[in-house]
């Protein structure tokens, strides 16, 4: 945000920039709005679509769907390793690896079995 003498403290230059299409604008709005060529009671300027998501991500109600579904997610990935990783064989059989240490070892096991296949 770049402030000077002649913009109010805060004011951004996409909110000046919004407030001149605003009034230069603002009739032409009220004239198409439903269509029958009344004008909004208040000023209400209209949003864009990035402008409506991010308001919408905002809120606290997306915010927690956000992270549920975020949770459930990763619980399916840890559940996908956990099941690829009982069928990998490794000595001892109950050792932990990491998820990238499954899936290299996963690529090995194929490539092995492929190998198996071809003798």
């Amino acid at each position: 945000m770049m402030l000077s003498p002649d913009r109010p403290w805060g004011q951004t230059d996409t909110e000046t920039l919004l407030d001149t299409l605003t009034v230069q604008c603002g009739s032409m709005a009220a004239a198409h709005a439903g269509g029958e060529g009344k004008a909004r009671s208040g000023h209400v300027p209209a949003l864009s679509r990035e402008e409506k998501r991010r308001k919408r991500r905002a809120t606290a109600k997306y915010r927690s769907a956000h992270a549920t579904r975020e949770r459930v997610r990763v619980l399916a990935f840890n559940v996908a390793f956990a099941e690829l990783r009982k069928l990998l064989p490794t000595l001892p059989p109950d050792k932990k690896l990491s998820k990238i240490e499954i899936l290299r070892l996963a690529i090995c096991y194929i490539s092995y079995l492929n190998h198996v296949l071809d003798i």
